[in-house]
């Protein structure tokens, strides 16, 4: 199998048989899939992450049901699935669909539909608490735990009162029935992990490679730890190391991710030059990934190692988790961040056509066409009051990230008008962003903005 070559030409991954069916034994012990459930299947098959959940599926006595971007939400309504596996830009598409049709509804439903949803939020955070599943508050006091067991009563009461006036019409347009959905092929944002909970729809994150079969990780019913990628699969080791010396780091401390296990590859193909780069002679795998590990051992990614940032003072910065920030604002549809050997972080974002429009309307602006602009209507994104929309909207949901630092602020940023497809060469066909390939094509524009 291929690897989607996000960062140059895609290799050939030698996977055996005994690759293939480590990752269906390891998942029946943590996934429980009913004999008879029916899996909506949406990746394309000859995708690692979707051939080996096909693969486990099949041996639990699972249906099969094939969909597409483009009926997915029919699909999803008329079969009504119990388990979906996708992408995170999958979950942000329906996710978009829920918000539109929210925002369509009258004032009087808008505002009460926000009231359940901010004491759901409320209601997950404090459940969280108690459960010691906060990422940022692991090990809560005694008295952020009784706070917590203060509120979850009255809270309960308003979530059930909002699950049948609100969260159950939602859940329907998604077909009702999910037991789970699972995430995996990149990191899902916080706050589409945070709305799928509180209106109760279970996500279970993973995380894996093309060269790892591809599950190494997954997060567990009984332990689902939001913004963490989950604990390993059996016969699976983990080592988090410095990327240069490949010393183990301290507990807690992040640092380059190696895998060794029964799921890891024979080698590339025809190469075995990246073979060996890839994997030492004692069978660790380097993913190329930085990440931590939890004292319960929950693995939480921060970013890819080839696509850290730094400054020209110094600093490291993982653009993944900022982005996924940026892209809780209604105005961003993608998002890239640049900056390599600047100052200071920039930006390349392509906005939500369709909620500018709205936005534009509400202040009686009159937006004329951009040259070649594909958004909707056309849009002048040089505009003044356009700018100063996204930089406040970039301003506040950087600032407003768990771990905001100074450094993370993105000072300069360029509005695109062409999305970043799989057309255009932009996405891979799992929806990732190339990021070298945008680099390259939009370098005039990157130069212009750290002049």
């Amino acid at each position: 199998m291929y690897t989607s070559g996000t960062s140059g030409k895609p290799k050939g991954v030698m996977l055996t048989h005994g690759n293939l069916l480590s990752q269906a034994r390891g998942a029946s012990a943590v996934v429980p899939i009913r004999q008879g459930g029916l899996v909506m299947s949406i990746l394309p098959i000859w995708h690692c992450y979707e051939r080996t959940f096909e693969y486990f599926c099949f041996s639990q006595g699972a249906t099969q049901a094939y969909t597409n971007i483009r009926y997915v939400k029919t699909d999803l309504k008329e079969l009504k699935p119990d388990y979906m596996v996708g992408v995170p830009r999958l979950w942000e598409s329906i996710y978009d669909g829920i918000q539109k049709q929210l925002r369509s509804q009258p004032e009087s439903k808008q505002k009460l539909a926000q009231f359940f949803l901010g004491n759901s939020a409320a209601y997950i955070a404090a459940k969280r608490t108690l459960g010691g599943l906060d990422l940022e508050n692991l090990q809560p006091s005694l008295g952020q735990k009784l706070g917590a067991a203060l509120q979850l009563p009255w809270r309960w009461l308003l979530h059930q009162v909002g699950d049948r006036l609100v969260y159950q019409k939602i859940r329907a347009g998604m077909g009702g029935k999910f037991e789970f959905i699972v995430s995996g092929g990149g990191s899902i944002a916080d706050y589409l992990e945070d709305f799928f909970e509180l209106i109760g729809v279970e996500i279970l994150g993973g995380y894996g490679l093309t060269e790892t079969s591809p599950i190494t990780h997954v997060r567990r019913p009984w332990r689902n730890l939001r913004g963490a990628d989950g604990q390993q699969l059996l016969d699976t080791e983990t080592r988090i190391v410095q990327p240069e010396t490949r010393q183990p780091v301290r507990a807690g401390d992040r640092g380059l991710v190696l895998i060794r296990g029964k799921q890891v590859m024979q080698g590339y193909y025809k190469n075995p030059e990246a073979t060996q780069k890839a994997i030492d002679p004692e069978g660790w795998f380097d993913t190329g990934d930085i990440g931590w590990m939890t004292p319960q051992g929950d693995l939480i990614l921060t970013g890819r190692a080839k696509d850290t940032i730094v400054l020209t003072n110094g600093e490291n910065i993982e653009p993944l988790p900022i982005e996924n920030a940026c892209l809780r604002s209604p105005y961003i549809n993608q998002i890239m961040l640049v900056g390599q050997d600047q100052k200071f972080v920039g930006a390349l974002i392509v906005p939500d056509g369709e909620a500018l429009q709205a936005w534009a309307q509400s202040q009686n602006l009159f937006l004329s066409p951009a040259n070649g602009s594909n958004l909707a209507d056309g849009l002048d994104l040089g505009r003044k009051e356009v700018q100063e929309l996204f930089r406040q909207e970039l301003k506040r949901e950087v600032q407003n990230r768990p771990g905001y630092r100074p450094d993370d602020r993105i000072a300069v940023f360029h509005l695109l008008s062409e999305p970043f497809s799989i057309e255009n060469g932009l996405l891979t066909q799992t929806l990732k962003t190339k990021r070298n390939i945008v680099m390259a094509r939009y370098q005039a524009i990157i130069d212009q903005m750290f002049v």
